[in-house]
């Protein structure tokens, strides 16, 4: 495995240190890929936390701006890129994919790059289940 890729709600809870929304299981696995410098954050997830700012949706313990900035200069998180490979993936995912065009990019990003997707997210873990990407249940 490659390291791991946080799905942005556990991106969220893992950032604002959200108590019991992560097994110690699941945090001991980011806190181990972190250290050895293979925790990922897509750009898709800084795009998708600055909407639900923007929506109101979510409150952050900072603006906006400046939680990203605070979270992604965390030692051991490294920011994934949108590249055009994991944008073609995402559109021609096997079998029967989330609808919500971030999730299917979050899913197309674990799936080029190797990495294993942490999530809740119950039509993710799935999907995971039906072997058409890796999940660690958050």
């Amino acid at each position: 495995m490659g390291g791991l890729l946080l799905d942005t709600h556990v991106w969220l809870w893992y950032a604002e240190g959200v108590a019991g929304r992560l097994s110690p299981a699941t945090l001991a696995a980011i806190d181990r890929s972190r250290i050895e410098h293979r925790l990922h954050v897509n750009a898709v997830s800084v795009w998708e936390v600055g909407m639900l700012c923007a929506k109101g949706k979510i409150s952050l313990s900072a603006p906006v701006r400046e939680w990203v900035r605070r979270t992604m200069s965390i030692p051991g998180i490294r920011l994934q890129a949108l590249d055009a490979e994991t944008a073609m993936e995402s559109t021609q995912l096997p079998g029967r994919p989330h609808g919500d065009p971030a999730d299917r990019f979050l899913i197309a990003a674990a799936r080029i790059h190797g990495l294993c997707l942490v999530t809740a997210d119950k039509k993710i873990c799935a999907y995971g289940k039906a072997g058409h990407v890796q999940i660690l249940v958050a």
